[in-house]
């Protein structure tokens, strides 16, 4: 949590609606709780391919990922749990990831590896059906929700616990929350991040900086694919060479034994660049979760923009309801207006239309100064 700033007693009777919501934070006390990780190991064992229909009816082979869940704690006679297991597409990985960032917004919520291979060179296959693709998936699902187990905050989500221990049903109740009706729209979240007018300098350092760091994760991923294909072509090419000198060997009778050894040593050397790539696609698996983890970043400053924005606007609104209510109550008007005019042209209107107005006018204060504290509080 970020540091909270301003002092609670400072702050008595009418404040300015539009002051910076981040300067009117409160001391909170945290209460430290263990995390679902303390009690329970969560690992995706293993892979299975199968068949089934879509929601188009339409024939179609996926992948689903075994999870297993073992309590922590031994059994009363010291033996180990033996573990519960369920099976979960990569799909239904994703509601959940989206549930918790609808529920969550100032959580940065762990990415999900990719769905499709990206920044492959051409001897990987970019198939999301090939079994080293699905293996590194596989790996990259475990350390999801064993981060997600791990957090202080997201661990102890109900519906979180449902997805590891319920096959059935699962998907119903996360429909239930609703969140897909809270999930904000990529169009309001752009139109606020060009509308905030007072943006906060922590969430616009920390979106240039995700946006730089997945600037530069890009350009260095894009550039290691290039490099690999270069690579395995001059290592390969040496596998020509030797296929030439073990024909030759067969020619020559003073130099075969010398041109079959050298025939061996340059098939041995063009080989020798599979392994070093397939140790190098792991560092390439790290350096995508940081890619990932900036679009995580960035996520979470584009929410906190559309709270700001959404803050301001219902600062405006509560400001405009003051001013008229002051005018109403004066008589006098600040700034041209149709009903201004009005009065004007046909006189005050009657008193009782004049009550009725300010008790108006009172209950729509009472509400925007409501809404601007669930604003600032979602800001905070």
């Amino acid at each position: 949590m970020a540091e909270e700033r301003g002092d609670p007693s400072e702050r008595t009777g009418g404040s300015d609606p539009m002051e910076d919501p981040l300067e009117d934070h409160q001391h909170t006390t945290v209460m430290v709780v263990s995390s679902l990780s303390s009690r329970l190991e969560v690992s995706v064992a293993e892979t299975e391919k199968r068949n089934g229909k879509n929601a188009m009816n339409m024939q179609e082979t996926f992948t689903v990922y075994l999870v297993e869940t073992r309590p922590v704690e031994p059994l009363a006679d010291g033996r180990q749990p033996a573990p519960d297991s369920l099976w979960r597409r990569y799909s239904e990985f994703e509601i959940l990831r989206s549930y918790l960032l609808v529920t969550y917004p100032a959580v940065v919520v762990s990415p999900l590896p990719e769905k499709r291979a990206e920044f492959v060179w051409h001897k990987l296959s970019a198939d999301n059906m090939d079994p080293d693709f699905v293996e590194r998936r596989r790996v990259g699902l475990e350390n999801f929700l064993q981060r997600v187990t791990s957090h202080p905050v997201l661990s102890h989500d109900s519906i979180l616990f449902q997805f590891l221990t319920e096959e059935q049903g699962w998907k119903e109740a996360v429909y239930d929350t609703g969140f897909q009706d809270k999930a904000d729209s990529r169009l309001r979240a752009l139109s606020a991040t060009f509308r905030v007018r007072n943006p906060d300098r922590r969430f616009v350092e920390m979106k240039h900086y995700s946006d730089e760091l997945q600037s530069h994760t890009s350009q260095l991923l894009r550039a290691r694919a290039r490099v690999a294909d270069r690579l395995y072509g001059v290592y390969k090419v040496h596998g020509n060479y030797g296929r030439v000198f073990s024909e030759w060997s067969v020619l020559e009778k003073q130099m075969g034994d010398g041109l079959q050894s050298a025939g061996h040593h340059m098939d041995a050397y063009a080989a020798s660049i599979d392994d070093i790539l397939e140790e190098a696609e792991h560092y390439g698996d790290q350096l995508k979760e940081y890619l990932f983890y900036a679009e995580a970043l960035r996520a979470v400053c584009r929410k906190h923009e559309l709270s700001q924005y959404e803050l301001e606007l219902a600062c405006q609104d509560l400001l405009s309801k003051k001013q008229q209510r002051e005018e109403l109550a004066t008589g006098s008007v600040r700034t041209f207006s149709l009903k201004g005019m009005t009065s004007k042209l046909f006189g005050q209107e009657a008193p009782e239309q004049r009550e009725a107005r300010l008790h108006l006018l009172e209950e729509q204060i009472s509400e925007g100064e409501q809404a601007v504290e669930e604003r600032r509080s979602e800001c905070q």
